[in-house]
């Protein structure tokens, strides 16, 4: 495993901030897509990630994993995490709770159908050392958003509905039929409790409130599983509602309010498949229990996840395709205003050709960044999960020649 862009690293000390990247394993051809990187207690890194040939369609598709021990340069190889017989396994999340026991949460996918998603969580107290987490505990999240779910989705679309096309417009009308489909939908008990979907990190309040974020692809919308018990028991918030969205990233201001930054889903209007081409942005002012109608912001998204991470330091970064139009590009920007502003992106990837999506970042006890994400070059080329670790300011650094 060869490191690549060690020469922004400590070999160049006084110049420019420590910035290093290398692939978690070499080029393969399987799907390999959606991790999550976590710091363990003992300053190692773990990485998940699914694996497959391909991804709701492939029952092969499975949970793997792998290490970075504290002073390695390289990663372990790759060991097992979870696989749910004949069903494919996707979007892992790594979690380490406030009593240190480690949670992967992830999705088992049933007929082939996003919207029949399975939640699934297992838990470890032993996981630090080689190979995969001694898991102690595992099972079904089952979620029941209640009326609630269908009586706010009714109102937040009457919010909406004003700032779409019209109904003289032939893209208005099927808006209006998507919507009127997905409010009946809402009051459908089987169907509003199955299909959450996990993504991004989870959020832990001061107060020890847990919020995991979930979406559904069924309801083109987000919300919160909350734990008050440090994950004895999970239950829904009110659902995030905007213009087709998905894949929430929570980010906690210092005044208390909840931001989540969403990934805009793309559903086919004719000519122009996504309505804003914009990253969304919802408000919680009650610890998540409630969102307000997500609105663009005027970072692109083309159709992409990204997530948003706040740095001890009171700076915010955000990992996220910086393109309306594809993959190709992706890239990381700092707001030193809570989210007001957000400087020129830097690129870590910008290959035409190329997917570099599904960002997964972290701040660990160094205070260094580290990001994984998928890493496809070319078409034809293979995939792996890369992995950078950089300091924060290099994102701003004056030096931008890579």
């Amino acid at each position: 495993m060869a490191v690549m862009g060690l020469g922004l690293g400590g070999a160049m000390a006084g110049s420019e901030p420590f910035h290093q990247e290398q692939l978690i394993f070499p080029l393969q051809p399987q799907h390999v897509h959606s991790s999550s990187i976590v710091e363990c207690p003992d300053g190692s890194l773990l990485c998940a990630w699914f694996h497959g040939s391909g991804e709701r369609t492939s029952p092969d598709v499975v949970i793997q994993g792998a290490r970075l021990k504290d002073g390695r340069s390289t990663w372990s190889a790759v060991f097992p995490m979870a696989d749910t017989p004949q069903l494919p396994d996707c979007n892992p999340v790594l979690f380490v709770g406030p009593a240190r026991e480690l949670w992967l949460f992830w999705i088992a996918v049933p007929a082939e159908r996003w919207e029949d998603s399975i939640l699934r969580f297992r838990t470890a107290r032993e996981y630090v050392g080689a190979g995969p987490p001694q898991w102690d505990w595992q099972d079904i999240l089952l979620l029941e958003p209640g009326d609630r779910f269908a009586l706010e989705m009714a109102e937040k679309f009457r919010e909406l509905r004003p700032a779409l096309p019209g109904l003289d417009d032939p893209r208005g009308r099927l808006l209006g039929e998507v919507m009127a489909r997905l409010q009946a939908d809402a009051w459908d008990k089987s169907k509003r409790q199955r299909g959450w979907m996990t993504r991004c990190h989870v959020t832990v309040l001061p107060g020890g409130r847990i919020l995991l974020p979930l979406y559904s692809d069924g309801f083109l919308a987000g919300l919160m599983a909350i734990s008050d018990d440090q994950g004895k028991t999970w239950r829904a918030s009110g659902p995030i509602i905007g213009p087709a969205l998905n894949q929430p990233s929570v980010v906690r201001k210092k005044d208390g309010t909840l931001l989540a930054y969403l990934r805009e889903e793309a559903f086919d209007l004719g000519d122009d498949r996504q309505l804003t081409h914009r990253i969304l942005l919802s408000q919680s002012f009650d610890d998540g229990e409630s969102w307000s109608l997500a609105v663009p912001t005027e970072l692109p998204n083309p159709n992409s996840s990204l997530e948003v991470l706040a740095l001890r330091d009171g700076r915010w970064v955000m990992a996220y395709n910086d393109s309306e139009e594809d993959r190709h590009t992706l890239a990381l920007a700092m707001s030193d205003d809570e989210g007001r502003s957000w400087t020129e992106p830097r690129r870590l990837e910008d290959q035409p050709g190329g997917q570099f999506h599904y960002p997964s970042i972290i701040q660990t006890r160094d205070g260094r960044i580290q990001v994984t994400y998928t890493f496809q070059p070319g078409a034809k080329t293979g995939r792996s999960i890369k992995h950078v670790s950089l300091d924060p300011d290099w994102i701003k650094a004056a030096n931008l020649g890579r």
